[in-house]
């Protein structure tokens, strides 16, 4: 699982403002392998679409990885004949590989792609892109499971989509509703800093960008879509179907022990400018309280159970004090890494320290509240003692969730300077825009599309990549940069 990501936290999302005319808003990518026959209809059919109803400018790109029949000529007759195709030819087979290498070489603010059959409607692409061009989202995808959705497929591959989706929900916690659908679009800026943390190469790679986003907070934005299955699908489902398992493991590791740095593609509070400079604004309240509830009910559990097994052979002072100093100790431990999501071990020996403190004053209020009752009653009898226990225990519980959040797990990332530092900084790979007096974006469209017949023949545009290269050969922005492909990233046998 990759771990390197730029530092920092993304901006915060605002509408694309006007740019060069030279430089389309969407950048739509076709990744295909062996596709000789459909890449010809495909290409000119989207064209045509983005041309009768997309009303900003706009490129196609062709990513051909490792065709072995006339595909890559294909594509390069399309970008000769058409000015808004370009073709980029990849030596190495995955979609994921083609998609990541392609979005990370390009540079419009809005990045699309879709499966060469065309089976999602393209009505829906406007619908996809448009929160995304307004700032509202940070990524959009088609979905076939939606209510209002209608789907025309085999009763096998509505199974298995289905199975899927509940996969994802049922080990990863994911929200979305379909995460295979080949019908996304992220902005750019997004996957600057997302993608370098997404290791798959294939036909995962949607669903581990999505997690990793979705994980982070970043806006999902879900468009219900009309979808007609392909027939002629030369898809694998069962060699895909384990490779996705495989990454469903794979990803739910890294999630669990914190190896990814989720932080640092995390939104400042509030996109609004007025909300840059609010001050002490509580963040994930609500999640941190419904974590430490649930934290606190197991420690309870296993508090009692642990009270009860010592009560057997000490007193009840004694047992409550080694009861509660183990559940203390799992507490801590347990609400570092869900509650507050404090990852590494850096501070894990003073956060235990303070948390013993915090210890120290349950263990005040529980033997205090023991102290009363045996001075009450001589002999109580265990179920009162229980009773008692659980009481002080709440008790304890809220004062032990405001210590823990302003003691000892403070949010100590900068707060407003952060946000508004986010905000104000441009990323260096992005466009800069003229601004008129005052600071203000100018008013104005977005770039048209140029006046030229798009069939005039040209030269054709095609590039040949590695997987690790930007178009120009030189990397764009530090933070682009791909690992260097893995040997074992090459499958022959890959039927993708």
């Amino acid at each position: 699982m990759r771990t390197d990501s730029s530092p920092g936290t993304l901006p915060a999302r605002e509408h694309l403002p006007a740019t060069d005319a030279g430089t389309p808003v969407l950048d739509v990518v076709i990744p295909v392998y062996n596709e000789e026959k459909d890449l010809g209809p495909c290409v000119v059919r989207l064209h045509d679409h983005l041309k009768r109803t997309f009303p900003y400018a706009f490129r196609i790109t062709v990513a051909d990885n490792a065709s072995t029949d006339t595909t890559p000529e294909v594509a390069r007759r399309l970008a000769a004949e058409i000015a808004e195709v370009r073709s980029f030819r990849l030596e190495q087979k995955g979609r994921g590989r083609a998609l990541r290498t392609v979005w990370s070489a390009s540079d419009a603010p809005i990045l699309a792609y879709m499966d060469v059959d065309l089976s999602t409607d393209l009505n829906a692409l406007l619908p996809l892109v448009a929160p995304l061009i307004s700032g509202h989202s940070d990524l959009a995808i088609g979905s076939r499971l939606a209510r209002s959705s209608r789907v025309v497929r085999g009763a096998k591959r509505e199974f298995i989509s289905r199975s899927y989706n509940l996969i994802l929900r049922g080990s990863l916690q994911a929200r979305f509703s379909d995460a295979q659908c080949g019908f996304k679009a992220i902005r750019r800026d997004v996957a600057q800093v997302l993608l370098p943390m997404v290791e798959d190469t294939g036909w995962f790679f949607d669903t581990e960008m999505l997690v990793i986003a979705e994980r982070a907070a970043l806006r999902i934005h879900e468009v219900p879509v009309d979808w007609v299955d392909d027939p002629d699908s030369t898809v694998h489902i069962v060699r895909t179907a384990t490779d996705d398992l495989a990454g469903v493991w794979r990803v739910g590791k890294a999630l669990a022990t914190g190896s990814l740095p989720l932080d640092r593609i995390a939104r400042p509070f509030g996109d609004d400018p007025r909300d840059r400079d609010i001050q002490d604004v509580p963040k994930g309240l609500a999640r941190q309280l419904v974590g430490f509830c649930v934290v606190g009910a197991l420690s309870t559990l296993f508090y009692l159970l642990l009270y009860s097994l010592f009560r057997q052979f000490a007193g009840s002072q004694v047992a409550n004090a080694l009861a509660l100093l183990v559940s203390a100790v799992a507490n801590t431990a347990a609400n570092r890494r869900l509650t507050f999501g404090v990852r590494g071990r850096g501070g894990a020996v003073r956060h235990q320290a303070q948390g013993l403190v915090v210890f120290g004053i349950g263990l005040a209020l529980t033997s205090g509240s023991l102290a009363a009752l045996n001075a009450a009653s001589g002999d109580p009898a265990h179920s009162t003692e229980l009773a008692v226990l659980v009481a002080a225990n709440l008790a304890a519980t809220v004062l032990r969730f405001l210590l823990f959040r302003a003691w000892v797990f403070p949010d100590r990332d900068g707060g407003r300077e952060a946000a508004s530092a986010a905000a104000a900084a441009h990323h260096p790979s992005s466009p800069t825009y003229p601004t008129a007096p005052g600071g203000h974006l100018p008013q104005g469209p977005f770039p048209q599309r140029p006046a030229h017949h798009p069939y005039d023949r040209g030269t054709a545009t095609t590039t040949r990549l590695r997987a690790d290269e930007a178009a120009d050969g030189t990397w764009r922005d530090a933070t682009l940069r791909l690992q260097p492909v893995r040997s074992h990233d090459t499958d022959p046998g890959e039927p993708r």
